[in-house]
């Protein structure tokens, strides 16, 4: 039962987190870099409920590996899976709007050693 715990109490911060960076502090880059490409930023609820999912998966993922790791190198190997290869892949199709990283990065690092504590700490 202490896993699934931690697993739901890891997504329910990192999806607050991805919540007010994305929707509320960092919308004006968002909309405007998807602007500028003639397209709408997805925010409509099935979009939120995808990130719920990967909110999900990204808590899994963190606790199986602080099982065998310490929360350093749960948080780095953890942030680099979760966040810089997505911000590869985005990046790459031309949908991530760099003025975001000097936010997002720090932002994500608090995100997912947060993550980190709360499964280290409840399971």
């Amino acid at each position: 039962m202490r896993p699934i715990v931690a697993i739901l109490s890891a997504t329910v911060w990192i999806s607050l987190h991805e919540f007010i960076r994305n929707q509320l502090i960092l919308i004006d880059h968002w909309t405007a870099h998807y602007t500028s490409m003639g397209l709408t930023f997805p925010g409509d609820p099935v979009n939120g409920a995808v990130w719920g999912i990967w909110s999900m998966c990204f808590s899994v993922v963190i606790f199986f590996i602080a099982r065998r790791s310490s929360v350093l190198e749960t948080g780095i190997l953890a942030w680099s899976v979760g966040f810089v290869l997505m911000w590869l892949v985005v990046g790459n199709l031309g949908m991530l709007p760099l003025s975001i990283l000097p936010y997002a990065i720090p932002w994500s690092m608090v995100e997912v050693f947060g993550a980190v504590w709360i499964v280290k700490k409840v399971a």
